[in-house]
């Protein structure tokens, strides 16, 4: 029983760092109906701004997020102005290419600027907390943080995407988007809110993956799947499905270490998802908004 409690400590973290990417993925897809392949890299290159922030001026990790999650939101705006908007209108599949094309040179350029080697935000070890009331399970504080930040920023999301017009100007044009432009809808903002959001969480999503284990090029990239994953699980364009999906992948994961490896816990992401796709592709919260 400890051993299920210890590892869906671990999920519930992995789960958040899921969650961050995959509300970013489902947003944009709701909005511009195409996948995001260099999402992944935004998050990596979110983790590597959090750690030039740290560099520069002494920051903690925790401090550095917000900065690094302005700065990535700057950078994400920046690539839709420059790249995505100019192929807007072309077929779905164009911008989905051109998106793994920018997947590749922003990987390049974290390891053109920062370089290929594992670097962390901290040195040291961190001792966990033994909760003895829960079974004995440990728990680190940055683990704590990251559920509760997590946490936070559904929590911003979610008043955003109901309290606010452009929130809900943003959920119009998900579910109609021909209705909603004849409504009147600024469709230009709300596409570049799309992308400040979505960056935004990634670079959370890239920071928090930093903190709980290292910063590497590729870190973004390997997390794609799950993020992906997370996404069709909770139905693609349901930033609320994106929520519930990006946890359940999360444990799920950690859970399989019980009778697999951990080497092959992406497989289990991988499992889901190809289910999923088979047995109900619109995903288990389609309907909702």
């Amino acid at each position: 029983m400890t051993d299920i409690l210890q590892l869906l400590v671990y999920g519930l973290v992995l789960g958040s760092v899921l969650t961050m990417g995959a509300i970013g993925v489902s947003m944009i897809f709701g909005i511009l109906r195409f996948a995001h392949f260099a999402h992944g890299d935004f998050m990596t290159l979110g983790a590597y701004l959090g750690l030039t922030f740290i560099s520069a001026f002494g920051l903690s990790a925790w401090w550095a997020l917000p900065a690094a999650m302005v700065g990535m939101a700057v950078v994400a705006v920046f690539i839709d102005q420059v790249l995505y908007r100019r192929i807007r209108r072309t077929q779905p599949v164009i911008l989905l290419i051109a998106s793994f094309g920018m997947a590749l040179i922003l990987r390049s350029l974290v390891q053109l600027i920062w370089g290929s080697d594992n670097q962390s935000y901290a040195t040291g070890i961190q001792f966990p907390w033994r909760l003895d009331w829960l079974g004995g399970i440990r728990l680190k504080p940055d683990h704590l943080w990251i559920v509760l930040i997590s946490l936070g920023l559904v929590m911003a999301v979610h008043l955003f995407l109901t309290r606010t017009r452009l929130g809900k100007a943003m959920r119009a044009m998900s579910d109609n988007m021909d209705l909603a432009l004849v409504s009147g809808i600024p469709a230009e903002r709300v596409i570049m809110v799309t992308w400040v959001i979505g960056g935004a969480l990634a670079a959370a999503a890239g920071v928090f993956l930093g903190i709980d284990t290292r910063l590497h090029p590729v870190m973004g990239w390997s997390a794609l799947l799950p993020v992906f994953a997370a996404t069709i699980l909770g139905g693609i364009g349901r930033p609320y499905g994106a929520i519930a999906g990006g946890m359940i992948i999360g444990v799920s994961m950690e859970m399989s270490t019980l009778i697999i490896p951990a080497a092959y816990k992406p497989a289990v992401a991988f499992a889901i998802m190809v289910g999923m796709l088979i047995l109900r592709p619109q995903g288990i919260f389609k309907g909702t908004v």
